[in-house]
């Protein structure tokens, strides 16, 4: 008999009437399997359960695969008395890389489109900032995420980045990583119906990626300059999330003066997002995975209630802008601006309008972010901080 199944038998029952008063599972098979094992084993378990979860989500054609996958075979490792930790400096690192992955979504053309319709622009980020902060703030009110941790949640800029951000001050970044990505594979799932239903599609399939391309060896070696020296003196200046911030912010004007082009490799991207996912899953603990499986019912009711209410703001670019409606929809969808580009460049709408827009606001989130968070949490009547369930 397996050691995991506890057999009990009732000795006073007559002969022959021998019966089991209880036969259990043990209600940890996956904590003794994971956790007993050397921190190589676990490495080991935790790579291959990241390859299988990306294959999945490929097949599901869901986005992020690359960074979901590893961020879930992190938190099953974690949760089951993992002790395999990815090292800071590598983190550091990746985070260099996702600024780089920031700077190639703003070529010239972006800046250029927001230049001509800047009101539109100044009206559509207000309107999004607004009601996703306005869901924070009762998501906060009703106690439901802790501090920060919901207003950084909430908000509509590059999902990856604001858990960064979060991290750097000081919300939980483990609650605002399982937000932030709950609304991504929403807005992705709906922003793809939408567009479906719309029938306006190209009809040509989505091409697949190519892992190892032939390399411009040139652009390649200044990205990795970019990304892991801006990387560095973010940290030795101690800027808040400045690994990834101050290789965004050097990146933009060189590539747009023509010092530098970035090169990302679809290889090179895989292991960058496999740290920064990894990083995430591996701290999260079993209290801080029910509280956050507890929360899910009202992440998903408040992620579809800003979806709808961005697609309203996109009926009044309609109306008052004459942008056309799949468009308008796009360009307003709050958050996954890296799916909802992928999903845009498939559809017959105005591609560099709708990274201009999804663009411009992931900008004013990280540059209202931090202020934002603190003031709407002192409205909300609860302290400004961010309780951290079974931190180890």
């Amino acid at each position: 008999m397996p050691e995991d199944y506890d057999r009990s038998i009732d000795i006073s029952a007559p002969p022959g009437r021998l019966k089991f008063v209880a036969m259990s599972f043990s209600p940890e098979p996956m904590q003794r399997l994971i956790g007993r094992q050397s921190r190589m084993v676990q490495a080991v378990i935790l790579l291959a359960l990241s390859v299988v979860l990306i294959a999945l989500l490929e097949i599901a054609g869901l986005p992020a695969a690359l960074f979901l996958g590893p961020m879930v075979a992190g938190i099953i490792v974690g949760v089951n008395d993992g002790h395999v930790r990815v090292p800071p400096n590598a983190f550091m690192l990746a985070q260099g890389v996702v600024g780089c992955l920031m700077v190639r979504a703003m070529p010239a053309s972006v800046i250029e489109e927001i230049g001509r319709d800047w009101p539109i622009f100044v009206i559509g980020i207000a309107s999004v900032i607004a009601a996703a902060n306005g869901l924070g703030w009762l998501l906060t009110r009703w106690r439901i995420m802790p501090g920060t941790t919901a207003i950084w949640g909430a908000s509509p800029g590059a999902a990856g980045a604001m858990v960064i951000m979060a991290e750097a001050y000081g919300a939980d970044f483990r609650l605002v990583a399982f937000m932030q990505y709950v609304r991504v594979v929403c807005v992705a799932i709906t922003a793809s119906v939408v567009s479906r239903l719309w029938a306006s599609g190209s009809g040509v399939p989505p091409p697949t990626p190519e892992w190892f391309p032939p390399i411009d060896w040139l652009p390649f070696a200044q990205t990795v300059t970019l990304a892991f020296g801006g990387a560095i003196l973010g940290k030795l200046l101690r800027v808040p999330a400045g690994s990834m911030l101050l290789p965004m912010l050097i990146g933009v004007p060189l590539q747009n003066l023509g010092i530098i082009s970035i090169e990302l490799p679809q290889w090179f991207m895989a292991i960058s997002y496999a740290l920064v996912g990894w990083s995430i899953g591996l701290r999260f603990t079993r209290p801080i995975l029910k509280h956050a499986a507890k929360a899910f019912p009202q992440v998903l009711a408040s992620t579809m209630a800003l979806i709808l209410i961005c697609g309203l703001f996109g009926v009044l670019l309609v109306v008052f802008a004459g942008i056309d409606p799949l468009t308008a929809y796009l360009a307003t969808s709050p958050g996954g601006a890296d799916a909802v580009a992928i999903i845009a460049s498939f559809s017959n709408v105005d591609v560099p309008f709708v990274v201009a827009m999804q663009t411009a606001r992931f900008l004013v989130v990280m540059i209202t972010g931090p202020s934002l968070a603190r003031l709407i949490v002192r409205w909300a009547g609860v302290r400004d901080e961010a309780p951290q369930p079974g931190t180890p």
